[in-house]
């Protein structure tokens, strides 16, 4: 599981013109799936982002976590964060998740994030989403499963 996160001061995700998501101050999270993820990867991963502790505190000290600052999530399904680059000019796609289970593990993951955070926003799995934001600092963290956990 790879996760792009994004410290933001409100985010949302449109699609075909309609919000279906929206957040304020919290986390933005791009969650990609891999073929090889299970719901001990989903979460793992669920319970290391909510607890990391990038939110200043009152002495300017990135000590506070999603928890501490009342934040709130949105999460987007994006399976191009397993593109693989190294061959020609388009990529590849086959560590992606299976579309099926990936969108399993993905609610999966949301159902977990729910045991730390009171508002857990979704994109829609699949569907061509417009998403805004206003990154907070910016401060963005890649998160990838194997690099934390080793294989699952």
């Amino acid at each position: 599981m790879r996760a792009v996160i994004q410290r933001v001061l409100r985010a949302g995700v449109t699609v075909d013109g309609q919000t279906i998501g929206q957040i304020g101050k919290g986390f933005m999270i791009l969650l990609g799936v891999s073929g090889e993820d299970t719901e001990e990867t989903a979460r793992r991963m669920a319970d290391k982002i909510c607890r990391l502790r990038i939110f200043e505190d009152e002495n300017g000290k990135t000590n506070l976590s999603l928890g501490d600052v009342n934040g709130e999530l949105l999460v987007i399904s994006q399976f191009t964060l397993y593109a693989d680059c190294r061959k020609g000019n388009r990529p590849s796609f086959i560590k992606a998740g299976e579309p099926g289970e990936a969108n399993r593990l993905y609610e999966y993951f949301m159902d977990c994030c729910r045991q730390h955070v009171a508002v857990v926003e979704r994109g829609q799995f699949g569907a061509d989403m417009k998403v805004e934001l206003v990154n907070d600092g910016p401060f963005t963290l890649m998160l990838d499963s194997q690099e934390l956990f080793g294989k699952q």
